[in-house]
């Protein structure tokens, strides 16, 4: 039983139209699958992710039309990750930025690799990091996207920074229940606070970190648009999650138990501190209801909802994207 890295990362959107434009026309990314929040079909579940929507490359959006910003402080996701190929590929976002007008930081470097931090236009904290030849958990495939090379397209999720008042819960849950194991340590770049914690599973790299940030003077985060709700990472298949489901169950931890989302099996439950983890299979894919070559074209559906497409279709705003 080992989780092999990030699976996606979760977040809140007020505006979809919007959030389709960044991620697809700004970042270059893929629309790998349109459905709704299976818990509120009301609202559109948005996934962005590689060429062939592999597993470890989506970032998702849950669509709130008129919801409130987020408020950063502890017990959250506080940054997401973007791996991209190479330092070079950091120069020409950079540049890329510039002429879009996109909030971003300077070229830097966290955890020993080259990082460009910047935000989207509802404030979400986000990080293209370099894998300049980095060993670990494989890249995705670069989807094909006007004005981006491919040798600097984005090729999945990096490492997920968690802010937290108190790191030793959220480490121990990580390394004891999780199997993580601690890797390293780099100075905070907020200042002069405690250095963050890197900790890897699997075959570890940068799509198989958590970073955990302490941040005692920080009030709790109020999740609003911008937002990262959850994070999730990968279990090979249904054997294992079976094994997992057994493991969380154990641990005395308040859990969702067994989840089926149709594209993954899912299981949910709080850390310590609050933080929303899932547990989600590789197994079966964004592509048992629609061809790999036309994802994310049409509203899909998971089988148990597919009945009420109707139902579903028409108390949902219409979306131009």
């Amino acid at each position: 039983m080992q989780l092999l890295g990030q699976h996606h990362v979760s977040l809140m959107t007020g505006k979809a139209e919007n959030n389709f434009d960044f991620f697809t026309r700004v970042l270059g990314m893929r629309l790998v699958k349109k459905s709704v929040n299976q818990d509120n079909t009301t609202s559109y579940h948005l996934f962005y992710g590689d060429a062939a929507a592999n597993p470890g490359t989506e970032i998702t959006y849950f669509d709130y039309p008129g919801i409130g910003p987020s408020y950063q402080g502890v017990s959250s996701i506080s940054s997401t990750s973007l791996r991209v190929p190479s330092s070079a590929s950091l120069e020409f976002w950079a540049a890329r930025f510039d002429s879009l007008g996109i909030a971003h930081g300077e070229i830097g470097s966290r955890a020993n690799r080259a990082v460009l931090p910047f935000e989207d236009f509802e404030g979400t904290r986000l990080i293209l990091v370099a894998d300049d030849g980095e060993t670990g958990v494989a890249p995705g495939q670069p989807w094909h996207a006007e004005g981006i090379p491919l040798e600097h397209a984005i090729v999945g999720l990096g490492p997920v920074t968690l802010t937290v008042a108190d790191p030793k819960p959220t480490a121990l849950v990580l390394t004891q229940l999780m199997g993580f194991r601690k890797v390293g340590t780099y100075p905070s770049p907020a200042g002069d606070f405690a250095d963050l914690e890197v900790f890897a599973t699997g075959e570890g790299g940068s799509g198989a970190e958590v970073h955990l940030e302490a941040r005692p003077d920080l009030p709790k985060f109020r999740l609003g648009r911008g937002g990262a709700h959850h994070v999730a990472f990968r279990i090979p298949n249904e054997d294992e999650y079976a094994k997992w489901i057994d493991r969380i169950a154990a641990s005395g931890l308040p859990n969702s138990g067994r989840v089926d989302r149709d594209y993954f099996r899912a299981l949910y439950f709080r850390e310590p501190n609050g933080i929303l983890f899932e547990l989600s299979t590789d197994t079966p894919g964004f592509d048992i209801d629609e061809p790999l070559e036309s994802l994310g074209e049409k509203l899909g559906l998971p089988s148990f909802l597919e009945p009420r497409r109707a139902e579903i279709e028409a108390k949902l705003r219409p979306l131009e994207l």
